[in-house]
């Protein structure tokens, strides 16, 4: 198993934590060491399921193709007046991606970023309507010289800390990592509205391997 490498110094500092809590359970409660002894390896394994960074490769690499950018299900599929940097009417397709989930974020194309902003803010559930405007995110838009793509990362109630490694300028590949949400979260896509939508709602979707969409 790939552990992302979000999720390295937290492991370490978790094992570090939950042997010394071993120790003084073991020292000072015995009764009870066996039992927590196992729920501290499952706890722990749980951890680093979630920081699992699975290879993806992209089988065919065209940028008509919008491929998912996240791991999870699809809670938001309609037509939306997207105010932040478009100004029009865009597709929206939202990904909710539950502590289960892969939390890994990819670039759905390839392309320039021509617009990155961080917006401090609330953690409502992911799954709320009001989370994509009024949540703690962040707005990226790559363009690839014939469209622009949109896509919004958004923590939860959970989800903490939202890490993005794109910069305005940068010249990204589609299907390379672009960040990572920590501990459950939501990922939103505005597309045009001639993009032909390859996806359903509440289907189950794979970064780098479901086609959300097909752009003429």
């Amino acid at each position: 198993m790939i552990i992302h490498r979000e999720g390295i110094k937290i492991l370490i500092s978790l094992l570090i934590v939950l042997l010394i809590a071993n120790y003084l359970v073991y020292i000072y409660l015995p009764v009870v060491f066996i039992l927590v002894l196992i729920a501290s390896i499952l706890f722990y394994f749980f951890v680093i399921s979630f920081f699992r960074n699975p290879k993806r490769e992209i089988v065919i690499a065209d940028n008509h193709i919008i491929y998912a950018p996240a791991d999870g299900k699809i809670v938001a599929l309609e037509e939306v007046l997207e105010t932040e940097y478009f100004n029009e009417k865009r597709l929206q397709v939202s990904i909710f991606m539950s502590p289960t989930n892969v939390h890994v974020n990819r670039n759905p194309i390839g392309g320039t970023v021509n617009y990155f902003k961080y917006h401090p803010g609330k953690y409502l559930v992911a799954w709320h309507p009001k989370s994509s405007e009024e949540n703690e995110r962040t707005t990226t838009v790559i363009g690839n010289g014939q469209t622009e793509i949109l896509l919004r990362q958004i923590a939860g109630a959970v989800a903490k800390r939202i890490v993005n490694y794109l910069e305005v300028g940068q010249q990204v590949v589609q299907g390379k990592d672009m960040g990572f949400i920590k501990f459950g979260s939501r990922v939103d896509l505005f597309l045009p509205l001639t993009a032909k939508i390859e996806v359903s709602l509440n289907q189950k979707v794979k970064g780098n391997k479901t086609v959300i969409a097909r752009i003429s």
